[in-house]
């Protein structure tokens, strides 16, 4: 009986990830007054984290260990980025390094702010 019940759990998530009925979830890091808010996100592999510059003058977002950089972004511009994971993702403002954020990627999920549903990149 156990066996079918594991059998039975695993064909549903299949099910849900085949037909698109499981959504990745996308979290929003707000560019404003020189600072990146939240800092810190915890989430889940991926999730989507979108850069939004809310400032009224322009930053650009780049990894620390050089695996993505934004283009440089103007006010109510946006970035986003899939994170794989597990692992640490430490990030700056490419025109501001005093700028710094942290995305902290586990199987924990998400403690960082966000919505559900689908973000392009």
């Amino acid at each position: 009986m156990r066996s079918f019940i594991h059998a039975a759990r695993i064909a549903a998530v299949l099910f849900c990830a085949l037909t698109g009925l499981a959504q990745a979830e996308t979290v929003e890091i707000r560019i404003d007054n020189f600072t990146f808010s939240p800092a810190e996100v915890h989430v889940a592999p991926g999730t989507t984290i979108v850069w939004v510059n809310a400032d009224d003058i322009p930053h650009a977002v780049a990894a620390n260990d050089k695996s993505f950089r934004s283009k440089v972004l103007d006010t109510e511009e946006k970035y986003s980025r899939t994170v794989a994971g597990p692992g640490t993702i430490d990030y700056f403002c490419s025109l501001h390094p005093h700028m710094t954020g942290r995305i902290i990627v586990d199987a924990g999920g998400s403690q960082g702010s966000g919505t559900s549903g689908p973000a392009g990149h």
